[in-house]
């Protein structure tokens, strides 16, 4: 497999190319934002990962041109921009995952690795779950037909449990994923936002969805958002 890494710091690219070559990867650095649209336009890559500070033009416009043509190849953003408004703009133009500086390299290869098992669907801006669709796009959410309206941090966290849907996710992991690796893991703040997100949830669906949850507390596990089967929806 092929994968393009766009960055312009030589050291980084120099660790993220070794590591994926001592991983079986084929890889090619490039270290403009022109420079990886016209190669990936060509189809030099399996996946894509790009970095946000390049010195042409910036990763989300490289995001944006590449996926006026090519919705299939998989793209991966690095950067130093781990706020929650940079992640959802980047998710918002198409990336398919997002990753924040610093990170280790054994997740970023976890990920590169998911990414390519899992075929890009055209239309997956759109998730759903059941009666449940959030639009990446026009970032709205409906459940049983009925909009519900959500903060940017509710629907982050949302988009979060789609992505994981059935899986049972820690409170690191979801402070990790929604809110930063900087964030005080000792701080309830999944709790609350998780109390938020299942109140305009449930407020938002039909009375007889509405008496079991949708996202579900497991004992000393953390969160599940359940799947659309298990859910009865």
């Amino acid at each position: 497999m092929r994968v393009l890494v766009v960055e312009d710091e030589s050291r980084v690219a120099s660790f993220i190319a070794k590591g994926l070559d001592g991983a079986g990867f084929v890889t090619e650095v490039v270290g403009t934002g022109a420079e990886a649209v016209r190669r990936t336009l060509e189809g030099a890559a399996d996946l894509v990962l790009l970095d946000v500070g390049l010195p042409d033009i910036d990763g989300f416009t490289v995001l944006a041109e590449i996926r006026t043509v090519d919705q299939a190849t998989p793209v991966i953003m690095l950067t130093a921009r781990g706020d929650v408004s940079s992640r959802v703009r980047g998710l918002e133009l198409g990336a398919d995952d997002y990753l924040p500086k610093p990170f280790d390299f054994e997740e970023l290869l976890a990920r590169v690795r998911a990414r390519l098992r899992q075929p890009r669907q055209p239309e997956s801006f759109l998730l759903r779950s059941g009666d449940l669709e959030l639009d990446l796009r026009s970032r709205r959410a409906r459940r049983a037909e009925l909009q519900v309206d959500l903060t940017s941090r509710e629907f982050a966290l949302l988009e979060f449990f789609l992505r994981h849907e059935g899986q049972v996710l820690s409170r690191v992991q979801i402070l990790n994923g929604v809110w930063g690796y900087d964030f005080d893991p000792g701080s309830n703040v999944v709790d609350v936002y998780v109390g938020y997100l299942r109140s305009k949830l449930d407020t938002g669906s039909t009375p007889d969805v509405a008496a079991t949850s949708l996202i579900e507390t497991v004992r000393g596990g953390g969160y599940r958002l359940r799947e659309h089967s298990a859910s009865g929806l």
